[in-house]
């Protein structure tokens, strides 16, 4: 014989069945309960299930007198509640929240030294304790649906701005283009040089995540302060835009314009004079900036020595000030080389050679590399009689842009 109270019993009966009801059923079974246990049964039901008496006085409402949720004759078993029932949103009832809201993810009013989330990041707890502040009762979940309603969402800095343009910045790449199907349509190479950024050798961070057992990622350093002992590298990569081929000297020392030059000797000796057996010139297209600037004075006389080394005529096209983006090598080897070695740890030269060899694609990008343990002197000066001694012509359109350095006879 069951001797467990009402009370109990109901609990039990609504444990039960809570986790598969909504709203609405909720509300009616509390109430056919009640009904059930005559006088004092909604104070009974109450107590077991939690529900507010005037929940359950609603419920025993519907079930005396069923009326069509939305209106009609016909009950729409897909609602739960009448229409326009349950609590207006705060964006309704506060007339002043989105609009305070507004100004205070507003760039303009965040630049404002007054504003107190100046120097704070739009984090939606930060919002939300900025509402608080000015007299709204808002949470940090409410912050953030709001931002969503108001078409705000979570945006990383993105790279456009390229300071002042120079006039003939798209007269110089239509130059280079020219120049580059030019040299393909005759069977020379046509190369894309830049450095890569150095990278520090050990067992530091490196962006992006790669497949781990859970809860088990890579132990790192917390700093990135250069090892004594391993240093940094410096790749400096040459990519052949006919080949889709590239070649990555991994510099040990300073980047500078015999290192750049040694590169590309190195990419010819081991790649581009098998590529191209009957090359009489080789076109470079190259940044204006670093190593292999167009202002730099020892570029010059490096490619010089570089031209009597390979006997080839070697044409120069430098892309103009702030444009260094358009670079081919950028986006069709040194992006390829970043996703390869993503979430790995650099700890070693001959990890990162490794590294980066290993790169290819579906479209067939082929990378070798080799480490340049030679040692690059900084603040070499090259005289006025050096450079006049290289055998340069410039051209007509752009001379300090684009230029030919002849081989020695």
């Amino acid at each position: 014989m069951n001797t467990a109270s009402p009370l109990a019993v109901l609990r039990e009966k609504y444990s039960a069945l809570a986790p598969i009801m909504d709203e609405r059923l909720h509300r009616l079974w509390a109430a056919s309960e009640a009904l059930a246990f005559g006088w004092g049964g909604i104070t009974l039901v109450a107590e077991a299930t939690g529900l507010s008496q005037t929940t359950i006085r609603a419920g025993i409402a519907e079930l005396k007198d069923p009326q069509p949720l939305d209106g009609e004759r016909t009950p729409d078993a897909a609602r739960i509640r009448r229409r326009g029932g349950g609590r207006k949103p705060l964006s309704q009832t506060d007339q002043t929240l989105c609009r305070d809201l507004k100004e205070l993810v507003d760039p303009a009013t965040r630049g404002d030294p007054q504003s107190p989330l100046c120097w704070t990041c739009k984090s939606t707890r930060r919002l939300a304790e900025g509402l608080v502040k000015k007299g709204h009762r808002v949470s940090h979940q409410t912050v953030e649906r709001l931002l969503r309603d108001l078409d705000y969402s979570l945006q990383a800095n993105r790279k456009t701005r390229e300071g002042s343009s120079h006039p003939d910045r798209n007269a110089q790449f239509e130059h280079i283009a020219g120049k580059v199907r030019s040299f393909q349509q005759r069977g020379q190479p046509v190369i894309s040089v830049d450095t890569k950024k150095k990278e520090l050798v050990g067992d530091f961070k490196n962006a992006g995540r790669e497949w781990q057992p859970q809860g088990g990622p890579e132990q790192v350093r917390s700093r990135d302060f250069k090892d004594k002992k391993l240093g940094k590298v410096a790749p400096y990569g040459v990519y052949d835009l006919t080949a889709n081929e590239g070649w990555v000297s991994v510099g040990i020392d300073h980047d500078t314009a015999e290192f750049a030059t040694e590169s590309i000797r190195r990419w010819w000796q081991r790649m581009g004079s098998r590529a191209y057996p009957q090359a009489e010139s080789l076109l470079v297209t190259a940044d204006a900036g670093g190593s292999n600037s167009s202002r730099c004075r020892l570029w010059k006389v490096a490619l010089q020595r570089l031209a009597d080394a390979m006997g080839l005529r070697i044409t120069v096209c430098h892309f103009p000030p702030g444009t260094s983006k358009w670079n081919k090598i950028e986006h069709r080897m040194f992006c390829h080389i970043t996703e390869n070695w993503r979430g790995k740890l650099l700890v070693s030269r001959a990890v990162i050679v490794s590294l980066i060899g290993s790169t290819t694609t579906r479209t067939g990008l082929r990378v070798k590399a080799e480490l340049d343990t030679n040692l690059y002197a900084t603040g070499v000066k090259v005289s006025d009689a050096d450079l006049a001694a290289v055998k340069m012509k410039k051209d007509a359109f752009h001379g300090e842009w684009n230029y030919t350095i002849a081989p020695n006879d």
